[in-house]
């Protein structure tokens, strides 16, 4: 009877550390799509080196313009390309901070058709909430209602990096997370963006 408890617990002990090595050793493949708000600081690098304080292991593509919109990267259709002949655990897409009903629309509109294009490759969308700038600031709330129906609509995983900043702006009456220009990310505020990012993609396995 001792033998067989003995047994069980080694079977137990070698599932569990089976399951933490495939956990610790995937790598995951991440396309990042937007603009330069994705490209300062090198956003999609910041986030695979706090993933990998965090034991994960990612490995990050950028398509990435100045002023693009998902209206201009589905027109050119380089985006749709990449995800089609390359495998990827997951599709992070930016715009603008889309608070106004046109940038809405697109954001809901063209993530939708990214979407169709993640679905028939088994990468899952995400939306990357950015913030307006410091001249607009009242119309943060837009910004994230907006890119919250988006993911919504879409079934998508939500990344409320704008969200974390305006906690982080109301409470501290700091606004060090942007740059001199009032609008671009600070290396603050793109280290922070990184954080959110590793945080709401990876919950399931940390």
């Amino acid at each position: 009877m001792k033998s067989l408890r003995l047994v069980l617990i080694l079977l137990i002990f070698i599932s569990c550390n089976t399951v933490r090595t495939n956990n610790s050793t995937k790598t995951y493949n991440i396309l990042f799509v937007g603009n330069s708000l994705t490209y300062t600081n090198n956003l999609p690098k910041l986030v695979e080196a706090t993933a990998k304080a965090k034991d994960i292991t990612i490995k990050t593509q950028t398509i990435a313009l100045p002023n693009y919109a998902l209206i201009d990267h589905w027109n050119e259709g380089k985006v749709q390309k990449e995800i089609q002949t390359k495998q990827y655990d997951y599709v992070i897409v930016q715009q603008g901070p889309s608070s106004q009903e046109f940038g809405k629309e697109i954001l809901i509109n063209y993530g939708k058709r990214f979407n169709a294009i993640c679905k028939e490759n088994n990468a899952q969308l995400c939306f990357f909430m950015v913030w307006p700038s410091l001249t607009y600031y009242k119309t943060f709330d837009g910004v994230i209602k907006n890119h919250r129906e988006a993911a919504k609509l879409n079934d998508a995983i939500l990344l409320p990096v704008g969200e974390a900043w305006k906690s982080y702006f109301d409470t501290s009456e700091q606004l060090d997370y942007y740059s001199t220009d009032g609008f671009h990310p600070s290396l603050r505020g793109s280290q922070k963006a990184a954080e959110i990012i590793v945080e709401h993609l990876f919950k399931a396995i940390n």
